[in-house]
């Protein structure tokens, strides 16, 4: 048994002068192997205060593959520790940056290092850690960000187009050479999976053309407009389908038309409205053939959408105009980074409604604020310590605490 104070693990000392007696309760009789308390990891034998009757366990520990988190396990006959991947840390690789999730009214929580998170904030809220309320009312859309993930909003289903629709909407191309390669500007389907017969509706650019297409089970009808103007700052696009037969005209370019292939005339689709981007977003997510590899960059707004030629145009959502989700979308025209003042050198960097500060090296924190320690996995160079040994910051320098079984001054010797 070994004792933290009055925590016992393993098993409990007997009375003074007691050396067994019937009833007594018997001690655990096996190998532990961590013990964590919430999110504080205790070490079995350099925090215990004492203990009785312990010795090393045998057992092969990295034949049960412990690490997490992608970690890779080493040992020897008397010890064994976890070589963490960049974004994780403790004796399993069990703690990652975002298991406390600073980000607020659930923004999604990107490590930027082992101590340091981004918050890529929901539709509605921007800031730092996604705190402050923004009003949004022509959405500016980012891309693809340095993390993997895009910007988009999603709206509820629209109904009643299986037969006919309509839509408009306007775009402002931000003043990137990408925005004019391959980019979605909305897309609904099916059930968004990508096969090949599922029935959906795309709209996106490509090579500086906006690109219009939709399948209604039986091939895909598409159109491509000519080149954008570019010294155009707004674009103007409507589009349309009645049955098989489909349209777009783009500024003021000529109409252009199209006709479905197959027999079938209906467009059923079950999915959310997208916009900008996808909420998932691979390309292989998105229908066969014109998958577009990239998410907008710019501004897309006045959306609208009707079933016939009957109805008035109306914008999409439940209330209208109302998105369902969406993130890393902010305002047209406006940067997140008027409120930012990142430190010591920092950059910020905003991506919609997203922002944060990029730390020149040496710096780290929010606001570039706090100086890495020689200790910190950011430091270059790194620390030396070997085998699972803890790097611990002195006055000048740092030292290396060796866990059991390891010795020298970087824990490198057996």
């Amino acid at each position: 048994q070994v004792t933290f104070g009055s925590l016992f693990l393993g098993g409990v000392p007997a009375p003074a002068g007691v050396q067994g007696c019937a009833g007594e309760i018997q001690g655990f009789k096996g190998c532990i192997r961590d013990f964590q308390v919430n999110s504080k990891e205790l070490f079995l034998i350099d925090e215990a205060l004492g203990g009785r009757n312990v010795e090393n366990c045998n057992v092969p520990v990295c034949a049960y593959q412990p690490c997490r988190n992608g970690g890779t396990c080493t040992s020897n006959a008397e010890n064994w520790f976890c070589e963490c991947p960049k974004l994780y840390s403790g004796k399993l690789c069990q703690f990652a940056t975002c298991a406390g999730n600073p980000c607020g009214h659930g923004a999604t929580c990107v490590p930027k290092s082992r101590r340091d998170a981004v918050c890529l904030c929901p539709y509605g809220r921007a800031g730092i850690l996604c705190t402050d309320a923004v009003s949004i009312s022509q959405p500016s859309f980012s891309g693809t960000d340095a993390f993997g993930y895009t910007s988009f909003l999603a709206y509820s289903t629209i109904p009643n187009i299986s037969s006919s629709h309509e839509f408009l909407l306007k775009f402002q191309l931000a003043n990137h050479h990408s925005a004019l390669q391959d980019n979605l500007i909305f897309f609904t389907g099916q059930k968004g999976q990508g096969l090949s017969g599922d029935d959906f509706l795309e709209l996106g650019l490509r090579r500086g053309r906006v690109v219009y297409s939709y399948n209604l089970g039986s091939g895909t009808a598409t159109i491509t407009s000519e080149l954008l103007d570019l010294a155009l700052d707004l674009h103007v696009v409507q589009l349309g389908r009645h049955l098989q037969e489909g349209w777009m005209k783009v500024d003021e370019q000529q109409n252009r038309s199209t006709t479905a292939p197959g027999k079938l005339v209906g467009l059923n689709v079950f999915s959310q409205f997208y916009l900008g981007g996808y909420g998932e977003y691979t390309p292989e997510l998105l229908p066969k053939g014109l998958r577009f590899q990239n998410s907008f960059e710019g501004c897309i707004f006045d959306v609208q959408v009707r079933s016939s030629a009957q109805q008035q145009f109306r914008r999409p959502g439940a209330p209208a105009g109302q998105p369902s989700a969406g993130r890393s979308v902010g305002q047209c025209r406006h940067s997140p980074c008027s409120l930012i003042r990142c430190r010591n050198g920092g950059k910020c960097r905003a991506r919609g409604a997203t922002v944060y500060c990029d730390c020149l090296p040496g710096w780290k924190g929010a606001f570039c604020t706090e100086a890495v320690s020689v200790c910190d996995p950011e430091h270059d160079p790194p620390h030396l310590c070997k085998q699972g040994g803890t790097c611990v910051p002195l006055p000048s320098g740092y030292t290396c605490h060796c866990p059991l079984g390891t010795a020298g001054a970087f824990c490198e010797q057996g």
